[in-house]
């Protein structure tokens, strides 16, 4: 297939990283539209305080497979003195850095285009994007890398019928904690790493008042800690959701638990590849949460001050599901059921602030482009409705079954596919496969070159 230009629409950490590695390939050119100011950053990166540190260690956050100290090494340039657990927004500059200086060793191969892309058309000699502004832009294939899609209002929550201003939908998105006096209780949906980054935020900012946190397991994320050596399994668990269980217990009775979730890593997306559907509902259903506080752990500090803050009682952390939501003059009154109780329970909330995380279920999104794209059958959910589905190269399937060679998506809307799709570890190895493929790099790749 003939492929000289390739336009990627979205401009966060995967469409930023897939432009480098298009570049250093000595690939097609290509054109990266972001409608945001900023680019290389996304939302974890530009819209972070600078208490919010990464949850992993500098050393492992390369953006570069090939090149593993790549992130050390610009840090010792750049920022010397800050290692360990950095700050995002010094992450997000690294990012910036990495694109311009590619940019400037190939004068002319890509281009940045500031817009919002709301359609794709593809025909038989490549693609065609409508812009927002009316602007039209032909390339011979399209990638999509829309990141994390906001989260869903949960159940038993009509926002509507709530004080203005007392539901927030994306927590990136203005001031959520303005207006909040000492005497208010500010109640956030989810209590993972999202809650983590607002509680974060709260005390950072002095937040008099109380932070609720609710959900249906009230699971935290669990801690790094130093000194866990690094260790090896010899071969894969079974394909099922009771033997990686079993398999994590016993090596876990025998190495330190981090040690033994983490030695999983080069096993996980063949494991998930492995499972039929049946097995994949049953881990979303039974264990997802468990692995969710497990595998995405926190920096020691910031574990620190979640857990002073619980114990000084500016945080509570509850388990249990949200059942209704009524105004109570600027108020709500939000009734939940305790997890494992019959009764119901009762709490009087100045703000609500969803932070279930992201969504990915497509038959649900508000993005005129993905909904243009599905509507015409273009692209469809994957079978767990977690993202968009795709085949193992990361190509579309069209609603037929079909995979588009005109047509790629990356980043976290491919967990369906390969499940461990989140963290940059697994992004920068699916940027990196995607660009060869792109390139028609794949060939060398036997031979290290």
């Amino acid at each position: 297939m003939k492929r000289d230009h390739v336009a990627i629409v979205g401009g966060g950490f995967s469409g930023t990283l897939l432009a480098v590695n298009l570049l250093r390939h000595d690939g097609p050119r290509a054109t990266l539209i972001e409608r945001r100011e900023h680019t290389a950053r996304g939302v974890a990166y530009s819209a972070a305080h600078p208490d919010h540190l990464l949850n992993v260690r500098a050393e492992n956050m390369s953006a570069l497979p090939d090149d593993p100290d790549h992130f050390v090494r610009w840090l010792e340039e750049h920022r010397p003195g800050v290692g360990g657990f950095v700050p995002r927004l010094v992450y997000g500059d690294y990012l910036d850095a990495l694109l311009t200086e590619t940019m400037a060793r190939a004068p002319g191969r890509l281009e940045v285009v500031r817009a919002e892309a709301r359609d794709v058309t593809v025909e038989a000699e490549g693609v065609r994007l409508a812009l927002a502004d009316g602007s039209r832009l032909a390339a011979d294939s399209a990638v999509l890398a829309p990141g994390n899609l906001p989260p869903i209002t949960p159940g038993g929550i009509d926002p509507a019928a709530l004080p203005e201003g007392s539901y927030v939908t994306d927590p990136w998105h203005g001031d959520i904690l303005s207006g909040l006096g000492p005497d208010d209780t500010l109640l956030v949906l989810g209590t993972g790493l999202t809650m983590v980054d607002i509680a974060l935020l709260a005390e950072a900012r002095g937040l008099e008042g109380r932070i609720v946190a609710l959900s249906r397991h009230g699971l935290v994320p669990r801690p790094h800690v130093r000194g866990v050596p690094a260790t090896r399994r010899s071969e894969r668990p079974q394909p099922t959701a009771s033997a990686l269980v079993a398999a994590l217990r016993e090596r876990a009775a025998k190495v330190d638990w981090r040690a033994a979730v983490d030695e999983l890593r080069p096993y996980t997306q063949g494991l998930w590849r492995a499972m039929n559907i049946a097995e994949r509902q049953r881990f979303l259903r039974h264990l997802r949460p468990w692995w969710d506080v497990h595998r995405h752990r926190l920096a020691p500090s910031v574990a620190r001050t979640i857990e002073a803050m619980r114990e000084s009682g500016k945080l509570a952390i509850v388990a249990g599901k949200v059942t209704d939501a009524q105004a109570d003059g600027e108020h709500t009154r939000l009734t939940y059921r305790p997890r494992h109780e019959d009764g119901e329970e009762t709490l009087r909330v100045r703000r609500i602030v969803n932070g279930t995380g992201p969504q990915g279920d497509l038959t649900a999104t508000r993005e005129p482009l993905l909904i243009n794209l599905r509507d015409r059958g273009l692209l469809r959910a994957d079978p767990l409705r977690i993202g968009i589905d795709v085949d193992q190269e990361s190509r579309a399937i069209a609603a037929d079954g079909s995979s588009s060679d005109r047509l790629t998506v990356i980043g976290p809307m491919t967990r369906g596919a390969f499940w461990e799709i989140v963290a940059v570890p697994d992004i920068r190895r699916q940027a990196w496969s995607v660009a060869r493929r792109l390139a028609n790099a794949q060939w060398v790749e036997g031979e290290g070159l």
